[in-house]
């Protein structure tokens, strides 16, 4: 029994390893820009535009997105307003793939999410 959840536990964390290893630290401004230009991120019920210019714009769920980022020492830095309500300023990690980008709030230290580029 216990042989056959070590092999379990080692079949699981070997299958866990190359799906994280598919995102990668997106470093600077200009691979942010090459990663976003011309695609949408989408989630359910969320898409955004992100532009190379500064702007964010979209929908989340039924409301308007809007907003503005910039890139400041490793971290994707925006401002946001959803619905008419101000999201704040934040400062997040960005990680991506080919076809995945993840932004985790607070310098990588907070929450998650998730887009599927498009």
């Amino acid at each position: 029994m216990r042989s056959t959840i070590a092999i379990f536990a080692a079949l699981t964390m070997a299958v866990a390893t190359p799906a994280l290893a598919e995102l990668s630290k997106v470093n600077s401004a200009e691979e942010f820009k090459n990663i976003v230009t011309g695609k949408s991120l989408t989630r359910p019920l969320v898409k955004l535009e992100v532009g190379p210019n500064g702007s964010i714009s979209g929908r989340g769920a039924a409301w308007a997105v809007s907003g503005n980022w910039t890139w400041e020492d490793g971290y994707f830095c925006r401002s946001l307003e959803w619905g008419g309500d101000d999201m704040g300023y934040n400062c997040q990690e960005v990680k991506a793939s080919a076809n995945k980008i993840r932004f985790t709030s607070d310098q990588g230290a907070g929450d998650s999410a998730d887009f599927s580029l498009r």
